[in-house]
């Protein structure tokens, strides 16, 4: 394996097979050759988006909001994986999948690192600026859980929980950037995000349980051990019944929680097809949860149409 070949990249992606010689490396980090990242940040915030065009009684989401959380969860998907990876180089040089990546293998120096992800961040600044003032507050306060999240993994069990309240702020930000204020269901849609994110995070995490023991990385996989289904179908089970009292709190109809079932089934699937000691197994059903966004979405759009 060459130092710059990642084994949890798609093959023949865009970016191994298009992008010039001098951008692979910085696109690696920003992890450009793998969007199930970004799509797993999107979802929240789309998933809020309809839903409050549902409670608004408007005919599809706001198109324009949708295409800006899509460039947002790009640019700060990528500026969060830069700036993890610049926290754990020293880590990831220990770790099978992660030791070629572009900073322990050199790629890229952290300096370099630094100046991408400020680029990255200034992206999401101006999309984050085309949003009332009230959403910019929301999506800066998401800042300092960001921030937090490379350390977790060395003072707690829980770093999905973490990044799971990260990753799911969008579901705040997608109802405020329509009402200008919060109101019961986005947070309690959030809330529903952070147990789905913990349960998919650790579908990932199981991938790397011997290596992270050995270098003393924590995480909810190496704690749920064999029972590690369980687990994550306990939390599966709860996020979705969340959700689907988020929908009743904005009085969606019968084509959201249609779909809230079929993602649930899926869900299930996805645990029940579950190999926890074979990362490609692991790997394969952890970038099966952007199906499960789909889903959801589409059953939201489809609620808020037939609703007009």
């Amino acid at each position: 394996m060459t130092a710059h070949v990642l084994p949890d990249a798609p093959p023949r992606n865009w970016l191994d097979r298009f992008a010039p010689e001098w951008l692979k490396p910085y696109g690696r980090l920003a992890r450009w050759d793998r969007p199930i990242g970004w799509w797993l940040l999107l979802w929240p915030c789309w998933w809020s988006a309809a839903l409050a065009a549902v409670a608004a009684g408007y005919a599809v989401p706001n198109v324009w909001h949708l295409l800006l959380f899509l460039i947002g969860a790009i640019a700060m998907r990528g500026a969060g994986c830069t700036y993890n990876d610049l926290i754990d180089r020293d880590f990831d040089a220990q770790v099978e999948r992660t030791r070629n990546r572009p900073l322990p293998a050199g790629a890229v120096t952290p300096t370099q690192a630094l100046v991408f992800l400020v680029l990255q961040a200034l992206v999401g600044a101006l999309v984050l600026l085309q949003f009332n003032l009230f959403t910019i507050a929301i999506g800066l306060a998401s800042l300092l859980v960001v921030a937090a999240y490379p350390f977790a993994k060395r003072v707690t069990d829980w770093p999905q929980f973490v990044l799971g309240l990260a990753f799911s702020w969008g579901a705040l930000v997608g109802w405020a950037a329509i009402f200008g204020e919060l109101a019961i269901a986005p947070i309690v849609l959030y809330v529903g995000a952070v147990l789905w994110t913990i349960g998919y995070d650790t579908i990932y995490a199981l991938q790397d349980k011997e290596d992270d023991a050995l270098i003393g990385v924590r995480s909810t996989a190496r704690l749920f051990g064999r029972r590690s289904q369980s687990g994550i179908a306990a939390f599966y089970v709860a996020a979705f019944v969340l959700i689907g009292f988020a929908f009743a709190l904005a009085d969606a109809g019968l084509f959201a929680f249609a779909a809230l079932g079929a993602a649930l089934l899926h869900a299930m699937w996805l645990i029940v097809t579950l190999v926890p000691d074979d990362p490609p197994n692991c790997l394969a059903r952890f970038r099966a949860n952007t199906v499960t966004g789909w889903i959801i979405f589409a059953g939201l759009v489809a609620d808020a149409l037939v609703a007009i």
